[in-house]
């Protein structure tokens, strides 16, 4: 697998060329620019030519995460094995890969004399064959690499297999943080927490459906998982505010930047070093049981079918949020909302226990999340507004608490004239708030130097939205937010410029999924534990209840993960 070596945020990358094919010079010899708008940014880069071929691509500059990176190395690949800039993209990198197509296809067109680049050869399929080992992992997010990290520290033999061509799933996606309570970041910043009062908090945010056994395993092993976490080298430092908080408790890389992408690359290199090989282009098609017991995986790969054998299976799959026929087979009223979610996020694993038995908990539980762009579905994270942020509608007026659950948050905005509302916040927020840069980058927010400016940016009132900011700043300053109840009101939105972005709901968690008990263990109808078969994440359901709280995926991910990958290679 090739490596791509980051030099603060240059990337360099050479490629040599497969031998090019017979014919009339096509391309001007020598190195050519190219750029393209990828996820987080513009990606720059260099291509090589002689007057035949691609010979070398260079990576001059890389704005995106460290888990597109096999995504453009795969890109890159293809390009030069195939001699052009007309590839496919990558499922789970679409915006990244469109940056690096529209790149690599900006170069070529300065290089070429006119005639069509040829076409390579098909890659040659060189079989696949059969593999054992003590535990096999379905699914490369943050459950299945917390899971194999720990199997592998048990002593057990470990594969992660992806059905995507990087690794990472939703968890990549996640901005907001990771809850838990009690840490040592908590407690160097004042902030008075308890496991206890954590658990009240799920609780209630789930309607009370939630397991409430699972629900202490989360709480109480939450921050245990904090220190692990940062014991192997991630930045959790930055603690604020989600919606249904009590207190402050979402940890979060230092300035607000996305955890997500932190999180899993940092699992992904841990488990890698580890020697635990993360198999991608891999889908899983069966489970192999054998007189009811779990003893492997069917496989499906650019190579061929072939078998897994293991001990022990783990379904880390994640949910089925980009998967409109479930959406609406379990929640029907959703049909037509668009989704937050990664196209590989379609619930595969539901698919795989199907004729095992399996127990499903909670399946019509299905969340949205309320500040997504309509028909972009680009997910505007929960930290804005945890950091200051309000919400308006047409009329400029605010008419929810903003840190409501996500479900009632959602449902204000659809009472709304148009359905949505706007997010409301100053540069203050935004400088409060690494991942804003990204929305600014693509072109998602309108800004204004004043507030009449941006409200006639946007068909608003100004003297109301003038007013209804004034009013909010006068409740920051009193502590208290007389209309609705605001507990976190982080600052006044004071500081000039100031800016707005159009946001709904949008189809964003599957709370149900696979029955598991405290172990880990996948559970059937007759309330026993499927030997061999563990599972952990958003495929599982039962944690969450009706409604999951911002920041408590990424507590559940990594600890179930982590309890089942010590299940597992223990043989719980």
């Amino acid at each position: 697998m090739r490596k791509i070596r980051i030099a603060s945020t240059v990337c360099t990358v050479v490629l040599i060329a497969l031998l090019a094919s017979c014919g009339s010079a096509v391309y001007t010899a020598g190195t050519y620019t190219g750029e393209g708008e990828g996820h987080g940014g513009t990606i720059r880069l260099e291509v090589s030519v002689d007057d035949k071929s691609i010979t070398d691509i260079t990576i001059t500059e890389n704005p995106e995460s460290d888990f597109s990176l096999p995504a453009i190395n795969k890109l890159i690949d293809t390009a030069i094995e195939k001699n052009s800039g007309e590839i496919d993209s990558i499922s789970g990198a679409t915006e990244t890969s469109a940056g690096v197509i529209t790149a690599i296809q900006a170069a070529l067109a300065k290089a070429r004399t006119g005639e069509a680049a040829p076409q390579g050869a098909e890659k040659e399929r060189t079989g696949a064959r059969d593999i054992s080992v003590d535990v096999a992992v379905v699914g490369s997010g943050g459950a299945g690499l917390s899971a194999a990290i720990e199997a592998k520290n048990a002593g057990a033999t470990v594969i992660i297999i992806e059905k995507m061509a990087v690794a990472g799933g939703n968890t990549n996606y996640a901005t907001g943080g990771l809850n838990a309570a009690e840490t040592s970041f908590q407690k160097e910043q004042g902030i008075e927490d308890s496991a206890e009062l954590f658990f009240e908090d799920t609780m209630k945010g789930g309607k009370n459906i939630n397991n409430p056994d699972l629900v202490k395993v989360l709480t109480s092993r939450s921050a245990d998982t904090v220190a692990w976490l940062t014991d192997l080298g991630a930045d959790l430092s930055d603690v604020g505010r989600l919606g249904g908080a009590s207190v402050n408790r979402a940890h979060r890389p230092k300035g607000g930047k996305a955890v997500g992408a932190h999180i899993a690359g940092t699992l992904q290199k841990v488990a890698e070093a580890a020697g635990v090989e993360i198999l991608l282009d891999n889908r899983a098609v069966a489970l192999v049981s054998q007189n009811g017991s779990v003893t492997g995986v069917k496989v499906e790969s650019p190579e061929g079918s072939y078998t897994i054998n293991a001990k022990a299976v783990i379904l880390a799959t994640g949910g089925f949020g980009a998967s409109p026929e479930k959406i609406v087979r379990y929640k029907p009223e959703l049909e037509g909302f668009g989704t937050t979610n990664h196209p590989g996020a379609t619930g595969d694993a539901l698919d795989l226990v199907k004729d095992l038995n399996v127990a499903l908990v909670d399946i019509e539980q299905i969340q949205t999340h309320p500040t997504v762009v309509p028909v972009k579905n680009t997910m505007i994270t929960e930290a804005v507004r945890g950091n200051g942020a309000i919400l308006v509608n047409r009329d400029g007026v605010r008419f929810v608490s903003e840190l409501e659950t996500r479900d009632v948050v959602s449902d204000a905005e659809l009472a709304q004239k148009g359905g949505t509302a706007f997010l409301l916040f100053d540069q203050g927020v935004r400088e409060s708030l690494a991942a804003i840069e990204k929305y600014a980058r693509s072109g998602l927010l309108t800004e204004g130097a004043s507030l009449e400016e941006l409200a006639a940016s946007m068909d608003i009132d100004a003297t109301v939205l003038a007013e209804t900011v004034e009013t909010y700043n006068s409740y920051v300053a009193s502590g208290t937010d007389a209309d609705f109840g605001r507990a976190s009101m982080a600052r006044q939105l004071t500081q000039a410029p100031y800016y707005m972005v159009e946001v709904g709901p949008a189809v964003h968690h599957t709370m149900g999924g696979i029955k598991i008990d405290t172990e880990a263990r996948v559970i059937n109808k007759d309330g026993k534990a499927v030997p061999g078969l563990y599972a952990a994440g958003e495929v599982t359901g039962g944690v969450h209840g009706a409604n999951r709280l911002g920041g408590n995926a990424m507590a559940d991910i990594t600890i179930f993960g982590r309890i089942a990958g010590k299940s597992a290679a223990e043989g719980k």
